[in-house]
C-alpha cells in the first residue's frame, strides 16, 4: 500500500462542493423521482430488482463498487504510521466507532421502534427497521469526514490515519457487531450473506482502490488530485441512481405510512448528537488538541452509509424497512452534521480553557 499522503488542507476550510452541500435537497429529490417511477413503471423496476446472484442485486452492487471505489481512494493506509501521534484521540475514536455507536443505535432502536413508535409503524417491519439502523451505525464515516475535519480546521495527518484504522477494523470487526447486535434484538441474519456484503462492499473495493492509488500516485500527486476530481461525480450519481431504486421500490410504504422517514429519523439524530458530544468530552478530558478533537467527534458521528444501503439490500431486499432506514441516515446527515460542524467550531474556546494537559 502507498505510504504516500494526500494533501494538507490549507488553514481555511474549503468549501463544500455543490452535491455535498445540498445532500438532502438531491436525496428528498430522488425520493420523489424513485416513488414517481415505481409508480408508473413498476415492471422495468421489478425486472431490476430480480436481477440477482447469491443474493446480490446486480444494478445495485455495480452502483454501489461505483460510488464506493472512488471515495476509498483518498484513505492512505500509509497514515497508520501516525496513529501513535495522536494515541488518545484514536483511543477516543475506537471507543466511541466501536464499543459505544453500534450498541447505542441498537437501544435507541429498541426504543423508538420496538416501544415508542411501534403503534404507528408496520408491525411487521419492526425488525427489519431495527436492523438498518444497525447497520448504519455499524459502519464508521469513510468519505464524508474529510469534509467535516475540513469544516473544523482538523487535522489532516490524524484525519486520515482515524479513516486508515476505522476501515482496517470494519474488515474484520463489521459483520461480528452486525450478526451480535441482530441476534440480540432477536433478528435472524444469515451469516454467508452477511460476509458475502462484507467481502463485496468492503474487502474487494478497498484492494480495487489501493491499487488504483498506488498506479496513480505513480504519476505524482497532481495526477492523483486531477483524477479523483475527474472521477468524483461517479460517486454522485451512482448515489443518486440507487437512491432513486429504492425509492422506487419503497414508494408504496412511504404513501401509506408517510410519518415514518420522521420516526426513524429521530434515533439516528440522537444517536449522532450523543455520539459527537461524547467523543468531543472525552478528548477534551484526555487532554487532545482541539483539530484532533474535532475529527475524533465528526467520525464517530457520522455513517459509511453507501456500505449500510448495500448491506441493507443484500441482507433484506430493496423493499424492506432495513434499506429505508438506511436512506434516512442519508437524508439527514449533511444537515445534523452541519449543526456538529458548528458547535465545536463556536465552542473552542470553552475546549480549549478546559482541555486537561
Amino acid at each position: 500500500m502507498s505510504t504516500t499522503t494526500l494533501p494538507a488542507p490549507a488553514a481555511t476550510p474549503a468549501p463544500m462542493n455543490l452535491f455535498e452541500r445540498y445532500l438532502t435537497v438531491w436525496v428528498f429529490l430522488c425520493i420523489v423521482v424513485g416513488i414517481a417511477l415505481g409508480q408508473w413503471l413498476p415492471g422495468p423496476f421489478q425486472a431490476l430488482g430480480r436481477m440477482e446472484i447469491a443474493r446480490v442485486n446486480l444494478p445495485v452492487g455495480l452502483l454501489i463498487w461505483v460510488m464506493i471505489i472512488p471515495m476509498l481512494l483518498k484513505v492512505d493506509f500509509g497514515a497508520l504510521q501516525q496513529v501513535k501521534g495522536h494515541w488518545r484521540g484514536i483511543g477516543v475514536t475506537l471507543f466511541i466507532n466501536w464499543a459505544v455507536k453500534p450498541f447505542s443505535m441498537a437501544l435507541l432502536g429498541w426504543i423508538f421502534v420496538r416501544h415508542v413508535f411501534a403503534p404507528y409503524l408496520p408491525a411487521e417491519q419492526l425488525d427489519s427497521y431495527i436492523a438498518g439502523l444497525i447497520l448504519l451505525a455499524a459502519a464508521p464515516c469513510t468519505a464524508m469526514v474529510f469534509v467535516w475535519s475540513r469544516l473544523t480546521n482538523g487535522d489532516p495527518l490524524f484525519t486520515l490515519s482515524q479513516v486508515a484504522l476505522n476501515d482496517t477494523i470494519m474488515v474484520f470487526a463489521f459483520a461480528p457487531i452486525v450478526a451480535l447486535l441482530l441476534g440480540l434484538s432477536s433478528i435472524t441474519v444469515p451469516w454467508d450473506t452477511l460476509l458475502t456484503s462484507v467481502v463485496l462492499y468492503i474487502v474487494i473495493p478497498v484492494i480495487l482502490a489501493q491499487v488504483w492509488r498506488r498506479l496513480l500516485l505513480q504519476r505524482g500527486p497532481a495526477a492523483f488530485d486531477a483524477a479523483l476530481e475527474r472521477i468524483g461525480p461517479w460517486s454522485v450519481s451512482a448515489l443518486l441512481a440507487t437512491l432513486v431504486l429504492l425509492f422506487a421500490f419503497q414508494g408504496k410504504a412511504i404513501l401509506d405510512q408517510p410519518l415514518v422517514i420522521a420516526m426513524l429519523a429521530i434515533p439516528i439524530l440522537i444517536q449522532v448528537l450523543f455520539n459527537s458530544s461524547l467523543a468531543y468530552w472525552l478528548n477534551r478530558r484526555v487532554g487532545e488538541a482541539h483539530n484532533v478533537a474535532c475529527p475524533s467527534a465528526l467520525i464517530g458521528a457520522s455513517n459509511f452509509f453507501e456500505l449500510a444501503v448495500a448491506a441493507a439490500i443484500s441482507l433484506f431486499g430493496f423493499q424492506s424497512g432495513a434499506a429505508l432506514a438506511t436512506v434516512v441516515g442519508v437524508l439527514i446527515e449533511v444537515p445534523v452534521m452541519l449543526l456538529v460542524v458548528r458547535v465545536v467550531n463556536a465552542s473552542k474556546g470553552w475546549y480549549e480553557q478546559g482541555a486537561v494537559r
